[in-house]
């Protein structure tokens, strides 16, 4: 990847979220402003397969990380519970290539008293690569300085 295609798009920020997964797996890249809220992802060769795509696991991985995020950020009453995830489904409809820019949006479909609804899309480099939606308990408020996710 060239230096050009390292950038993160204006108005993302680091997602402040520690631990070895992430360290491991990211970074995260939030952009929240008013309803507006994505989560994005430079696809680097770790995250990739054999075949210089995206991983279909670190795929559904981004995915199980957009739908909490999002809905800690749209749905106050839940933005300092942790939301393990109890399904997640992830249709998946282009390949996304090393060096693209991923992209995810969402929304909250229902919260009850005990569970959480969500779906979304993801994109690389503005082409539609994966339909998202999970279902996620409703638990404990998040111990720590983190960000609470699935």
């Amino acid at each position: 990847m060239s230096p050009a295609s390292d950038a993160v798009p204006a108005g993302f920020a680091a997602v402040p979220m520690g631990g070895d997964f992430v360290a491991a797996n990211g970074p995260l890249w939030l952009r929240h402003e008013g309803d507006l809220v994505r989560l994005g992802l430079r696809v680097e060769r770790r995250h990739c397969n054999p075949m210089g795509v995206m991983h279909g696991g670190m795929i559904a991985t981004f995915c199980d990380m957009l739908l909490p995020i999002v809905a800690h950020r749209r749905v106050h009453a839940i933005a300092e519970r942790f939301l393990p995830t109890i399904g997640l489904q992830v249709d998946y409809l282009a390949p996304a290539p090393l060096g693209a820019w991923l992209e995810g949006e969402a929304e909250v479909l229902r919260v009850t008293t005990s569970m959480v609804f969500a779906q979304g899309l993801v994109r690389a480099d503005g082409t539609p690569v994966a339909r998202t939606s999970g279902t996620f308990r409703i638990g404990p408020v998040f111990a720590g300085d983190q960000e609470p996710a699935g």
